[in-house]
């Protein structure tokens, strides 16, 4: 069975195509600067073959012809399958639906749902609803399934899962924790486990980019997190605020702001971005850092040390831990942020190999012997889809 991934960005498309049959992945691909007239970027490797090809200054407006620019690479001559027929389900890392919290085909009901999703997660959701439907136009033979980032954190218990403001707001609006960054968390869980031959059963996930999350695990399964309601919450984000005092919005609008210059301030302009003033991109900052730039500092502390709280607090609930792991495009790549969160958790058992805290494989870093493990594990979110995808179509 050949499944075909594809990840929707607001200006960014990703696909990756397995067949199941073995789990080998065949091609990996990208349209960059979606919406674009004349400066798009397209990316497409055969990796059956290493074939690579990259064009510049395209004009793609829209998903439409991203997604074909894509569909007719994919058959062409570096292509990988001989007829687009050859695709038969395309999965999508959907964020939230909330009467859908697994894995489901798309069916009308489910995007109908995924939209009323739009207004907790937009800039994840609505990408999602235009590529989906694009898709469907395109590969109508295929089947289309969402593989919802919240499934993998349904096991949390409810005590965990529940906000202290009126029941009835759940039971009625479902406003609870919901957890994100399942597909990755969900991979680590399994990752880990093989990694360790079954000796790490409490671990504690790190997903960090520019969406962040901490997931505690134990036996494979989520049972905390530091994400909420919505991808708004937890750490701070590359522009996202992050977790911030609700009386924050009343109060700004006393002072004159508006509903949209705040949802703005807190989902566009904050995070580690809106207090350094130069990027949300942890490379940029710390050579800003580099350079003395004070903000750019602070910003990065300010992260820092969200990521340790929530560690810590992550730790209490699973009364001890067995393996810290790295993930994500600053996890796998910040050997700076890598070696002050092990540093700050020294306390509880982590020893840092200094050596092996170097580039961005899977591998352990921490010492021989160390009492908690300490790995890099590079987030293969589009298998554990793939995985999600053959299984619930193989129960049909």
């Amino acid at each position: 069975m050949k499944v075909l991934i594809s990840n929707a960005g607001s200006t960014s498309l990703k696909f990756k195509l397995f067949d199941m049959a073995n789990e080998t992945a065949l091609c990996d691909a990208r349209v960059e600067r979606v919406g674009s007239p004349d400066s798009a970027i397209f990316t497409y490797i055969n990796l059956q073959t290493g074939a690579k090809k990259r064009l510049e200054g395209l004009a793609v407006p829209g998903y439409t012809d991203g997604i074909d620019l894509f569909l007719r690479e994919l058959t062409g001559e570096n292509g990988v399958v001989g007829d687009i027929g050859e695709v038969e389900a395309v999965g999508f890392k959907t964020v939230i639906a909330q009467k859908f919290l697994g894995d489901h085909e798309l069916t009308e009901e489910v995007m109908d749902d995924l939209a009323r999703g739009a207004r907790i997660a937009p800039a994840h959701n609505l990408p999602y609803i235009e590529a989906i439907r694009v898709f469907q136009r395109l590969l109508p033979s295929a089947r289309m399934v969402g593989a919802f980032e919240t499934d993998f954190h349904k096991t949390v218990p409810l005590e965990r899962q529940i906000y202290s403001v009126p029941y009835e707001w759940y039971e009625k609006y479902g406003v609870r924790r919901y957890g994100y960054h399942g597909a990755s968390h969900g991979y680590v869980a399994e990752r880990v486990a093989a990694l360790t031959e079954g000796r790490a059963r409490r671990v504690i996930s790190c997903h960090l980019g520019g969406s962040g999350s901490l997931c505690a695990i134990f036996d494979g399964k989520s049972v905390d997190s530091t994400c909420g309601f919505s991808l708004q919450s937890g750490l701070p984000h590359s522009s996202r605020a992050g977790d911030i005092d609700p009386y924050i919005f009343p109060f700004l609008l006393g002072e004159g702001l508006d509903a949209g210059e705040i949802t703005r301030g807190i989902t566009k302009n904050g995070g580690l971005l809106g207090v350094s003033g130069v990027s949300g991109d942890m490379r940029d900052l710390e050579a800003a850092i580099a350079q003395g730039n004070e903000r750019a500092r602070l910003a990065v502390e300010m992260y820092l040390h969200a990521i340790v709280s929530g560690a810590g607090a992550l730790h209490a609930v699973l009364g001890g831990l067995d393996a810290l792991v790295f993930t994500g495009g600053i996890g796998e790549n910040s050997a700076m942020v890598r070696a002050r969160v092990c540093q700050a958790l020294a306390h509880l058992g982590l020893e840092m190999d200094a050596s092996k805290n170097t580039g961005g494989q899977e591998r352990r870093i921490s010492r021989d012997g160390s009492p908690v493990e300490v790995w890099v594990i590079p987030a293969n979110e589009e298998i554990n889809v793939a995985r999600r995808v053959v299984a619930l179509l193989g129960q049909r």
